[in-house]
């Protein structure tokens, strides 16, 4: 009873379990290439471009454009491998992120946040994981970065309907990097100045495996 009173509050894109979360693991294979296929794979912006150092634009419209930016965003995503792409990735001035990522149990999560805000997440709920951590925009680096292990995202889906997204593990990490991404951040924006200058010595001396906007 508790899943269809939630089910019909919620028309949202996906559905909800019973505390109100999407759930993005059904299907992902088949809506990650719908999506893709409605799309075109675009340039990844990288560190150094204006676009990735401020804060996004609210999404205000969501019709057909931002539709199509979305299926665009999934494009890039996979034509460059990663599992989270942020619109402003490929120079897009707007607050929507991609994720097809998946969680520290193997389970793949696919979905499309716009305007996330992540959660404060109380102390004791708090536990960091120092995994390495890799950027599309810093292509080529990696450095171990503490993030805690499971994050919540609120914000709405492409339709503009609200959604509430949680991870644990790698899915966790590429909630918090998207989100980010979104308010002008790289996760080498986190790490020391001795970890930063060594990131960007790894992106500087090798070849990126997919097509990048060469800052002027």
């Amino acid at each position: 009873m508790a899943q269809q009173d939630t089910d019909q509050q919620h028309a949202g894109v996906l559905p909800v379990d019973d505390e109100g979360f999407v759930i993005d693991t059904g299907e992902t294979e088949e809506r990650e290439q719908a999506w893709r296929r409605a799309g075109t794979a675009r340039p990844i912006t990288v560190v150094g471009n204006p676009v990735l150092h401020k804060e996004c634009k609210d999404v205000t419209e969501f019709g057909e454009e931002l539709q199509q930016l979305v299926a665009d965003m999934f494009a890039s995503q996979h034509a460059a491998e990663g599992v989270g792409l942020a619109a402003n990735q490929i120079g897009v001035d707007l607050k929507v992120f991609v994720y097809d990522c998946p969680d520290d149990e193997g389970a793949r999560h696919t979905g499309v946040v716009c305007n996330p805000k992540l959660v404060e997440l109380p102390t004791e709920r708090r536990r960091l994981d120092d995994s390495n951590e890799g950027c599309l925009s810093v292509p080529t680096a990696y450095a171990p970065l503490a993030r805690p292990d499971y994050a919540e995202v609120t914000g709405q889906d492409e339709k503009g309907n609200p959604v509430r997204v949680r991870g644990t593990g790698y899915f966790a990490r590429c909630l918090q990097h998207e989100t980010d991404h979104l308010y002008g951040y790289l996760y080498i924006d986190r790490l020391s100045k001795r970890e930063r200058k060594e990131a960007l010595r790894q992106m500087a001396e090798n070849e990126p495996r997919y097509a990048v906007v060469p800052n002027d």
